[in-house]
């Protein structure tokens, strides 16, 4: 038997067992998929395999069996064949000749495929015709696929473009509105996409499909579980583990840390990121593979505004998770949608959001101290702030906070000068691996920042065009280091003066119980 391959950007089912791919198989769930049900909407990030499950359904009711030659579908269904309409929106052809006339193309494109002659001319009435003569035709029920179906409104979500993703919208209410009429014409009906727009028709009109985006039934059908990796990957990840000299155990343990975590039940059911594990095994190197695939700059804007960059631990209705609404843009909607947060716990109809992964958490960290600090370039001021804070060495440490700050333009700066000041301290000494709160909650006021290291607690108070002596004194009137008087590691207290975009003054002490 040949070698197998680690499948990288293939997302044609028919290419992928050709080439002798490795194929986590899924189609139990998919077995399930198509008995259960015949309408549905998926939603989850890119780089999930999305793409790859549209095309596996799209060859399933081909009936190419042939495809399916050692899975666990293979002998569990009676093959037949049925007409298959397979839209795409992946590409971004749209951008150059408009969304209106690419739907037209695509539409055209799917009825030539058939040898189908269209009379109709209006979007609408070309889909309910292509189906029907689909239907005449084959004599069989038509299944009908999209994937990435929001991407014509999700490439034009900056402000300025706003009107084009409107129109893009209502566009897709005349693709979509004829589908729930001609129920009786169809046998499959599968949406995929990042997010779920609350104003599309193809929800308010298609009410009867069903939503597999949070749930316990599906919750694994895409990305890979542990028992999966372990299953299909144990040698690899063991050749990898020796020449790293780790052991196997050591080595996945990593692997966990740094690519697993993501939940769509509950924070239970977690899977770990298929792109990221297959750049990883053929890599063999732990690095951020999934984020740079594509950089979340609108979405950074978007954080760096609303002054968003604590997101671990938030605690949110399920209707936030699952609509999304162009006339008002909420980030943690699509920080979720996109794939930078996922599900944690649920109780009480409270879902808890935070980052999956050490990947996901320390690449955006990264890009929100980049946007509040305007510097290109933060990782050698984080390796450089991990010595001063290692040899207490506070006055160089003001000094970095100060090169730091010096970068940002007075503009943007002047009216919120204090949450730039907790924002910068927050984002840098997260990214050092410890763990940091900006303005936790205390018995009587609120600390601006506590950073705790391997051997150290260090609580900051900064205030801006204050005195020194007003915070050191709200340190200690406020006794903001009581909760962490029990522990055997050094306390510092420290207190700066902000004016304008410097640190003009500090003072520390060593905490004495």
């Amino acid at each position: 038997m040949k070698e197998q391959r680690y499948s990288l950007g293939i997302q044609d089912f028919s290419e992928l067992r050709l080439r002798n791919c490795v194929y986590v198989d899924k189609t139990e769930l998919v077995y399930q998929l198509i008995m259960q049900n015949k309408t549905y909407f998926l939603s989850h990030p890119r780089r999930f395999g999305k793409s790859l499950l549209v095309s596996i359904l799209e060859y399933l009711f081909l009936g190419r069996k042939d495809l399916f030659e050692g899975l666990w579908i293979e002998d569990k269904i009676a093959w037949d064949t049925y007409p298959v309409l397979h839209f795409s929106f992946i590409e971004s052809g749209f951008h150059t000749i408009g969304f209106e006339k690419y739907l037209h193309i695509k539409i055209d494109e799917q009825a030539k495929s058939y040898d189908i002659t269209l009379e109709n001319t209006d979007i609408s009435n070309k889909v309910r015709e292509l189906i029907v003569k689909l239907n005449e035709k084959h004599h069989k029920q038509v299944v009908f696929l999209v994937d990435e179906y929001d991407k014509p409104i999700t490439e034009f979500l900056r402000q300025e473009q706003l009107q084009t993703a409107d129109k893009n919208r209502e566009l897709m209410r005349l693709f979509y509105s004829p589908l729930k009429e001609l129920d009786k014409y169809l046998r499959f009906v599968f949406i995929t996409g990042v997010s779920k727009f609350s104003k599309v028709s193809v929800f308010s009109d298609l009410n009867h499909l069903e939503d597999l985006t949070i749930g316990k039934d599906f919750a694994t059908l895409l990305g890979y579980t542990e028992e999966e990796i372990e299953h299909y990957f144990h040698e690899k990840i063991a050749q990898i583990a020796q020449e790293m000299e780790l052991t196997y155990e050591a080595c996945f343990a990593k692997m966990r840390l740094w690519y697993n975590g993501y939940s769509w039940n509950a924070g239970k059911d977690k899977v770990y990121n298929p792109t990221s594990v297959m750049k990883f095994l053929r890599n063999r190197d732990f690095e951020n593979y999934w984020f740079e695939t594509g950089s979340p700059l609108f979405l950074i804007q978007m954080m760096s505004e609303n002054f968003t960059y604590n997101v671990e631990d938030l605690q949110v209705e399920e209707n936030i998770l699952k609509n999304f609404d162009i006339e008002a843009i909420d980030d943690i909607t699509l920080l979720f949608q996109t794939g930078y947060l996922t599900i944690k716990a649920k109780e009480d109809g409270i879902f808890t959001l935070t980052y999956p992964n050490q990947e996901v958490r320390d690449s955006m960290l990264q890009y929100l101290l980049r946007a509040y600090s305007h510097k290109r370039n933060t990782k050698p001021l984080i390796l450089e702030m991990f010595k001063t804070l290692a040899k207490r060495d506070f006055a160089h440490l003001f000094k970095i906070f100060n090169s730091i700050l010096g970068e940002l333009p007075y503009q943007i700066f002047d009216t919120k000068q204090e949450k730039y000041y907790q924002a910068i301290i927050f984002l840098t000494f997260r990214l050092l691996g410890y763990y940091a709160q900006a303005e936790p909650s205390v018995s009587e006021d609120r600390i601006d920042a506590v950073v705790e290291t391997q051997d150290g607690i260090f609580i900051f108070e900064f205030k801006v065009n204050g005195t020194i002596e007003d915070a050191m004194a709200q340190i200690h009137e406020n006794r903001y280091y009581q909760r962490y008087e029990a522990s055997e590691k050094e306390i510092y207290l420290l207190g700066a003066v902000c004016q304008e975009k410097e640190i003009k003054e500090y003072k520390w002490e060593k905490f004495e119980s």
